[in-house]
Parts: structure tokens; C-alpha cells; sequence
């Protein structure tokens, strides 16, 4: 691929099988858990062309070599997994529940140590990461939609000797590349916006260090955490459309936040694409859009939020995002999520549909 081409020309040409007579257009799923000897693969814990299909388109977008985990939390783990015993991580106070439970589990057992910070503020992490061995950075945070200073974090990270980790999830690297910002991995659950159809779990990690990723792909063959070609096969055709889907998703987005911004109802939206936002300037810097995530909260009202998600007829009440269909949730309903996260807020995946159609629903939704 030729270096100056836009993210939404690779992500539909990298990783293509070679162009030569009678080759398919793209790489098709090999079911088998072991090949013939001789070659590179050898056994399906190893490898297989829809991983490679898949690694290749990420890591074109994201500016190093990826590896493909079987979900977001393999991914994850195989990361925190190279944080020394007795080491020290800096984690966000905001970020996905199933990451900070996972921290919290392994400083319960005394494996590592974790500190809390409000991502958002600069001074205050670039503080605490000085002694530490891991910067765990989220940006935009989930559900909390704060947004983090990506180049100021990294450079305080490496000048403290601490592996700068990024989970762009929400960003997607069509509109955020955080190593090219400084940092040393990026993260993504490729279950959402990468495979983006709502019908595969699955993870990934980029990086442009060769030492960090043959630890991270040691890992991955110790622990076993591989996905199957069928959804890596899915993964890849998913994300073909990524630069469309998310084009549609973000203006969806953008309609829905100055709607709600209007509405009697909602007390506060956080979407770092509106001007008043506390994450707007810096989003504008980094970004190249404000992505297709945004969240809401009623006054304090959580049972009035939870009946706003039981009461839509056309988005849909689950947990999950990234997907074409547009999907709700009180992020507070689950036991996991931190306390600091209002019991009111709304976090809203915004689907491809059509703007006014989601409006209609989520008024009616808001009126009952």
C-alpha cells in the first residue's frame, strides 16, 4: 500500500490476497487446526490467512503490525500480562468495566498495584506516572466520553520509562492513530465498530515495536486467547465498510447530541463534537471526527433512564456497540460499572438509520 493514501481507501484494499490470474479478491476462511509441515503455519494455534487478513488492514491503519485476539478482554489481558509482577499501572478513574474489573483483580491478588486518575487531566496523570510500568489511556472513555491528551500522556509515559497503552475502540483508527501520537500498543474490541454487524467477539492489538509484539504474540500462543477464522473472516469483511458505516454513524451522532442538547428533559450530553463540550478542543486537535458514541443523563433520575431503554421500539436496549443498528443502555444497571458513573446516564451507540427516525423513537422514548 502507498503511504499517502486516505484511511477510508486502505481500509478496503489492505490485506488482499496478492493480484495475480484466478486469485480471489479476498481471503477466505481455511477451517483446519493443522497444516501440512514445511511451511510457516504449522498448527491453528499459530496462525491462519483470515487472522493475517485481518492484522495486515489494522495495522496499515493504525501505523504498526497487529495481532487478533479472541475478544477484546484477550486482548487486554495479554496486554496487562506484560506488566511485571509487583509492577504499577496507571489506569483511567472512566474506562470499560471489564478492563478496570480485571485490574482490580490483580492488584486483589497482589500482582500488580493500580492507580486511578481522571484521564483528562494532564498534570494530574503525567504526576502519577512517574515510577509506574503501564499507562492504560482510554480516549473517549467509556461510558464517560472524556477525552485524553494523546500526545501529551504518551511523552509523559515514555519519559517515565512506563509502555503507553491506547484503547481506541470508540475513536476507530479511521479518526484517531494514537501511535503515531507516541504510544506503544493500541487495543481494540474488534466485536464493535471494527467488525461492526453485532455478530462476532473479538479482539485486536496494534503495535510498532517488534519487541512488544512478539511478547504480545507469545502470549497469545501460551494462553491459547486465538480467535477462529470464521470470525476473523468476519472481522475483515466488517470493516471493509468501516469508513461508510462510521461516516453515517457520526452525523447520526452529531444530529442526536444537539437535539438532546434542546430537550427539557436531559440535564447534560456528553459528546466531545459539541462546542461547549470539556473535550471538544482537544478531540478537534487529535481527532478527525467525533465518532458515533455519545451519553446523556436526566437530572439524577435513574429510573427514569431505565425506562427510557425499555421503552424505545426501534433502538435497542443491550449493551454492546459499534454495530449498524443503533443500541441504549443505563450503564449503571450493571454491578460492575464504577460508582462515579451517574446512575441517570444514558450511553447511546449510534447506529447507520436514519437520523430522524432515531430521534422520533428516543422522544417518545423520553416523553414516556
Amino acid at each position: 500500500m502507498t503511504p499517502d493514501l486516505d484511511p477510508s481507501t486502505v481500509v478496503v484494499h489492505a490485506g488482499r490476497p496478492a493480484r495475480v490470474p484466478d486469485a480471489p479478491v479476498g481471503e477466505s476462511p481455511v477451517f483446519s487446526s493443522t497444516y501440512i509441515a514445511g511451511g510457516e503455519l504449522g498448527y491453528g494455534r499459530y496462525g491462519n490467512n483470515a487472522w493475517t487478513a485481518l492484522e495486515e488492514t489494522l495495522g496499515a491503519l493504525e501505523g504498526g503490525r497487529g495481532l487478533s485476539f479472541a475478544s477484546g478482554m484477550a486482548a487486554a489481558a495479554a496486554v496487562c500480562d506484560l506488566i511485571p509482577v509487583g509492577g504499577r499501572v496507571v489506569a483511567p478513574q472512566h474506562a470499560y468495566s471489564g478492563v478496570l474489573a480485571l485490574l482490580d483483580q490483580q492488584a486483589a491478588s497482589g500482582r500488580v498495584t493500580v492507580e486511578r486518575v481522571a484521564i483528562a487531566d494532564t498534570a494530574a496523570v503525567s504526576a502519577a506516572v512517574v515510577g509506574a510500568d503501564m499507562l492504560w489511556i482510554e480516549s473517549p472513555t467509556n461510558p464517560a466520553m472524556e477525552v485524553a491528551d494523546l500526545p501529551a500522556l504518551a511523552a509523559a509515559g515514555r519519559a517515565a520509562g512506563a509502555t503507553v497503552v491506547v484503547d481506541n475502540t470508540f475513536a476507530t483508527p479511521l479518526l484517531q492513530q494514537p501511535l503515531s501520537m507516541g504510544a506503544d500498543i493500541v487495543v481494540h474490541s474488534a466485536t464493535k465498530f471494527i467488525a461492526g454487524h453485532s455478530d462476532v467477539v473479538l479482539g485486536a492489538v496494534i503495535t510498532d515495536s517488534d519487541e512488544l509484539w512478539t511478547a504480545l504474540e507469545l502470549r497469545r500462543k501460551s494462553l491459547g486467547a486465538i480467535p477462529g477464522p470464521m470470525e476473523a473472516f468476519l472481522a475483515v469483511r466488517g470493516l471493509r465498510t468501516l469508513a461508510l458505516r462510521l461516516e453515517r454513524a457520526q452525523s447520526n451522532a452529531a444530529f442526536l447530541a444537539a437535539k438532546l442538547v434542546d430537550h427539557p428533559r436531559v440535564s447534560l450530553v456528553r459528546y466531545p463534537g459539541l462546542a461547549d463540550d470539556p473535550g471538544h478542543a482537544r478531540a478537534t486537535a487529535q481527532m478527525s471526527g467525533f465518532g458515533a458514541i455519545l451519553a446523556f443523563e436526566l437530572g439524577g433520575d435513574g429510573p427514569g433512564a431505565q425506562r427510557v431503554c425499555e421503552s424505545t421500539a426501534l433502538w435497542v436496549h443491550a449493551t454492546s456497540l459499534g454495530g449498524v443498528e443503533s443500541m441504549l443502555e443505563r450503564r449503571r444497571r450493571w454491578a460492575i460499572e464504577v460508582p462515579t458513573i451517574p446512575e441517570d446516564l444514558i450511553r447511546l451507540s449510534v447506529g447507520i438509520e436514519h437520523p430522524d427516525d432515531l430521534w422520533a423513537d428516543l422522544a417518545q422514548a423520553l416523553k414516556a
